[in-house]
């Protein structure tokens, strides 16, 4: 199976809040939890971090240099 069609957990963490993050959710694909990340470029306080299933950690620079062409970054540059 491919990395991207296994389950990932995008945590969001809030930038200049406290050490806990501000909420957590597992998604069936890393595919799933890559798009909910970008959906996030509203919020500029939402910093998504990814953890994939082999227990890779996923960025939120990782995720905006591997967005798809024409998306805002889900983090200010």
């Amino acid at each position: 199976m491919s990395p991207m069609e296994r389950p990932a957990e995008l945590v969001i963490w809030r930038g200049g809040s406290g050490p806990a993050p501000a909420g957590a959710r597992i998604y069936p694909t890393l595919r799933e939890a890559l798009a909910a990340a970008r959906d996030l470029t509203a919020d500029p306080d939402a910093l998504p971090w990814i953890v994939t299933e082999d227990g890779d950690i996923l960025s939120p620079h990782w995720i905006d240099r591997n967005r798809p062409p024409g998306r805002r970054p889900c983090r200010p540059v």
